[in-house]
């Protein structure tokens, strides 16, 4: 290519480093075969975006047939990768979907990274546990996220004292380790805990993070406590139990005191076995949550029974009551796939009569918005929930029917006809969340 019309290779470093960053490394490294302007180029780029299902300078993985090796061989060549890049790496991400048995190789490419310096993001995923790593103290680090691995922090661990999220995902880790990492991390503003073990005992933390914004949590049975001590910042909680002994009077004694210590929250999102647990225990009787505008909450009919329903009723009874400006609910039904379950939900609707409830402060002024989310279109699974928003919220203006498959609409209709509307500006609306299609009902024509 001539130079009057090469005009791309005359454009700053600064630009072309820009331009490969948006590529593939793969086809960042090739650009040095376009002209000698561009050769190593690819060593100036700021960040690496790997996964193992691809040789990283782009050779097809499936050609290999030694599978014990093949995970190491690719763990040298991102070394020797990352070695190539002179300058300091931003970010770096790794996708490992493969087994393999020497964690010394991943540990000498973390360390790696530490000594180039400047990292601020790190995102580590790994199908299966590569063994145990330790982490460098990466003093730029902003961004942590860690996937199916098992961590441990190095003596004399001073924290990352830059670092704003910090996500771990089915992490191994002990209680000491947890607790030190979250201690030191105070500028944290988004924390993510999903099934993270405990290597001993189970895990226990106290979070005091003065400008924590998120956080979310889903536990299976690994934290014997988990609450918030003082994050005045604390705006969004989202909580979730997978999988987990709903029927254990500790779990229930955890997860109130977590539900209790998120009150400065404006939104919140719970899981039914949230309101299961919740159902055990006693609750207090003046809580409130003051700042909260958005809850969303799901209901499984397949789990509870009779006596189950009523106690989880009066949880989120005792949970609306505690809002004294909720604007919007959103409400996640489980789909009824058998009769079996429609009919036990029927028996369970007549052993909780919707009834006008007074007290309830957001009801009586706040609450404008409601959205109740189903599977199938079954006035069934969802009319004793209609009928309670629009009997008892006097400030209703918009009730949301979210579905993904149709049913008889012309019968929901005509049940919703018989429903009891308090509030003269209410309108209910059919959405269907996979063709957008929107049908109105104005409930005082």
């Amino acid at each position: 290519m001539s130079a009057e019309v090469d005009r791309i290779s005359l454009l700053p470093l600064e630009i072309k480093i820009a331009i490969l960053s948006r590529l593939r490394i793969k086809h960042a490294v090739r650009t040095s075969a376009l002209a000698r302007s561009w050769r190593h180029i690819w060593t100036h780029l700021p960040c690496l975006d790997l996964s193992s299902d691809q040789d990283p300078l782009g050779n097809p993985r499936n050609d290999h047939t030694d599978t014990d090796t093949v995970p190491s061989s690719w763990i040298q060549r991102v070394h020797r990768l990352a070695s190539s890049l002179r300058g300091p790496l931003s970010f770096f991400q790794l996708f490992f979907s493969e087994p393999h048995d020497d964690q010394s190789l991943l540990q000498s490419l973390l360390d790696l990274l530490l000594q180039k310096g400047g990292l601020e993001t790190l995102n580590l995923y790994f199908h299966n546990d590569p063994g145990k790593i330790h982490l460098p103290l990466f003093l730029s680090l902003r961004v942590l996220r860690l996937f199916g691995c098992h961590v441990a922090l190095r003596i004399g661990f001073r924290g990352f004292l830059r670092l704003e999220t910090l996500e771990l995902y089915g992490v191994k880790i002990s209680n000491d380790d947890l607790n030190l990492l979250l201690r030191t991390s105070k500028n944290l503003t988004s924390l993510e805990i999903s099934n993270c073990g405990a290597l001993e005992n189970p895990l226990s933390v106290n979070l005091s993070l003065p400008f924590l914004r998120h956080l979310e949590f889903e536990n299976e049975g690994f934290f014997e406590n988990l609450s918030v001590v003082s994050s005045p910042c604390l705006e969004h909680a989202v909580i979730r139990l997978i999988d987990a002994d709903c029927s254990s009077q500790n779990l229930a004694r955890m997860v109130l005191r977590l539900v209790t210590s998120v009150a400065m929250v404006s939104s919140l999102k719970l899981d039914f076995d949230v309101l299961k647990c919740l159902s055990l225990v006693t609750l207090p009787f003046n809580f409130t949550i003051p700042r909260l505008k958005f809850l969303r909450f799901s209901f499984d009919v397949d789990t509870v029974d009779n006596t189950m329903a009523k106690r989880v009723y009066d949880a989120f009874l005792w949970l609306l009551r505690s809002m004294s400006i909720l604007e919007e609910l959103e409400i996640e039904l489980d789909s009824i796939e058998y009769h079996d379950q429609a009919d036990r939900l029927a028996i369970l609707l007549k052993e909780l009569p919707v009834e006008r409830h007074d007290g309830f402060a957001c009801l009586e002024r706040t609450v404008t918005s409601v959205t109740i989310n189903m599977s199938s279109l079954d006035v069934t699974d969802s009319i004793a929930w209609i009928q309670f928003f629009l009997l008892n919220a006097k400030g209703l203006k918009l009730l949301k029917i979210g579905y993904f498959h149709g049913g008889d609409m012309p019968s929901f209709i005509e049940e919703l006809q018989k429903v009891e509307v308090t509030s003269y500006d209410a309108k209910v609306i059919f959405f269907n969340r996979f063709t957008h299609q929107i049908t109105n009902l104005c409930m005082n024509d």
